[in-house]
């Protein structure tokens, strides 16, 4: 993983990393892995959840196809929010997030409560810039997040 604690013009701080006292914190929305979503990292501010089921289907003359339930099916998580790092988050955040995707690895997903909803990987990150400041840098990032759960 790459050093987050060089300075810069944007604070790259060092990822917060997740302790059972912190995790039923209120100020933990979620963690995936290490990284808490949160005040201090990336607060969402919309989370979305589709979990689907297979049923096998084979055509039959004259009647409607026979269909048989065949397991569970894709199980994916979108998580959406906003930093601007003058009220809550910091550009860091996405940073870890992207070397966390770059790794390939499944990681667990719980949310405040500490339920742990499964091992999710993470399929895409994306970022919108918004409110450019001299240097190109933005007082607000929108980003989004996709989740697949694995076995």
């Amino acid at each position: 993983m790459a050093d987050l604690t060089s300075s810069s013009l944007i604070d790259l701080s060092t990822p917060v990393t997740i302790s059972q006292r912190d995790l039923l914190s209120p100020a933990v929305l979620m963690s995936l892995g290490l990284f808490t979503f949160g005040m201090e990292q990336a607060a969402y501010d919309q989370l979305s959840r589709r979990i689907a089921w297979r049923h096998e289907q084979n055509d039959r003359f004259m009647a409607r196809p026979a269909s048989q339930f065949a397991g569970p099916g894709e199980d994916r998580v979108s998580i959406a929010g906003e930093i601007i790092p003058e009220i809550a988050g910091n550009y860091g955040a996405l940073t870890f997030l992207i070397e966390m995707g770059d790794s390939g690895d499944a990681f667990p997903l719980l949310d405040g409560l500490g339920t742990l909803w499964g091992f999710y990987r993470i399929d895409g990150l994306d970022q919108t810039h918004k409110v450019i400041m001299a240097g190109g840098i933005p007082r607000m990032v929108d980003f989004s997040l996709e989740l697949s759960r694995v076995e």
